[in-house]
């Protein structure tokens, strides 16, 4: 009986144990299941945050691309609502005045005397800042057009009455010249109204070298720099005088520059710049005596180019290089 006993109790001690190992080990199984999973969910997790992360990079990259080229000026204003506000007409008039101004003060003063046209700009850009912005200059416009900080249809408008304002200019100053004229005080060659050299005529001084290239490339450069310190000038728009000299101090920049490398390096004393395609009509963009519709255009087309085209080019280039650099030194871009 004794024995029998013992048996039994080894066969339930054993069973118990085989019992205890076969949990120990569904346990272990468990666990190891168990981590498995864990591991798996982390390394999903980890993965998904890598794809969050290249998302969110990837909206960032597309959001600073949209963002650069994003509209900025108001959405409703078209050609149906602006007229409806009269706040475009009083833009409207200081635009042309402002720009009646400027050419008044190139015709008397002239080009070639950079430092009163600095003072010019500055009051002007003073008094017509809170009307229109003070483009004055439809490099200036076309450059908020290129970089959508102005309505088609505003553009559209600034740009007549830019033109207009420059033939008012005109008309007022060439009436007192005309006055001066009738009444004998002065005479055809000791007086004249400047008016825009054409680089055919350089050609003839300069013994057959063409000086066509060398003023296209003044008047592109110039406008890459005042169109460059007027968008710059934007970041400062809240304080009217700081926006204004920064403006002026950018036209006084290009008109320096031009005015040395004409009188020091390709000796031309004629008015061959000017930096403003408004003003470039009233210097003679168009000309009069051309025989026949082939002699107009062929006259009339170095013209466009030299004072229209490159012009409107680094207006355009002149706001998408302070765009850039704003975007690159990590600041908001100025509308």
């Amino acid at each position: 009986m004794a024995t029998s006993k013992a048996k039994k109790a080894k066969k339930t001690s054993s069973a118990k144990s085989k019992a205890a190992s076969k949990a120990k080990a569904t346990a272990t199984a468990r666990t190891a299941k168990s981590a498995e999973v864990v591991v798996d969910k982390g390394a999903k997790k980890k993965a998904d945050a890598k794809k969050t992360d290249v998302k969110v990079i990837t909206s960032k990259k597309h959001s600073a691309v949209r963002e650069f080229f994003a509209r900025k000026f108001d959405a409703t204003e078209n050609i149906l609502t602006i007229f409806k506000r009269g706040k475009i007409f009083g833009a409207l008039i200081g635009e042309a005045v402002g720009v009646m101004l400027i050419t008044m003060i190139a015709l008397t003063l002239g080009l070639f005397n950079p430092l009163y046209m600095v003072f010019g700009y500055l009051v002007i850009t003073l008094a017509v800042f809170r009307l229109s912005g003070a483009n004055l200059n439809p490099i200036i416009t076309v450059g908020m057009l290129a970089t959508r900080r102005m309505s088609a249809i505003r553009g559209v408008l600034y740009i007549i009455a830019q033109i207009l304002g420059a033939w008012l200019g005109y008309v007022v100053i060439n009436g007192f010249y005309q006055v001066g004229l009738a009444s004998g005080q002065i005479s055809a060659s000791s007086a004249s109204l400047p008016a825009l050299t054409p680089a055919s005529d350089l050609t003839i001084a300069t013994e057959g070298f063409s000086m066509f290239w060398p003023i296209v490339l003044l008047e592109f450069m110039g406008a890459i720099v005042i169109a460059f310190a007027y968008a710059r000038a934007l970041t400062y728009k809240r304080s009217a005088f700081t926006f204004a000299s920064v403006v002026a101090a950018g036209v006084f920049l290009a008109l320096l520059l031009a005015v040395v490398i004409c009188s020091n390096y390709l000796y031309i004393s004629d008015t061959v710049f000017v930096m403003n395609p408004a003003v470039a009509f009233v210097y003679g963009l168009f000309p009069g005596d051309a025989e026949g519709f082939d002699a107009l255009m062929k006259a009339l087309m170095p013209m466009l180019v030299t004072y229209v085209i490159f012009p409107v080019l680094g207006g355009a280039l002149g706001f998408y290089l302070s765009d850039i650099s704003s975007k690159l030194a990590g600041e908001e871009l100025a509308n």
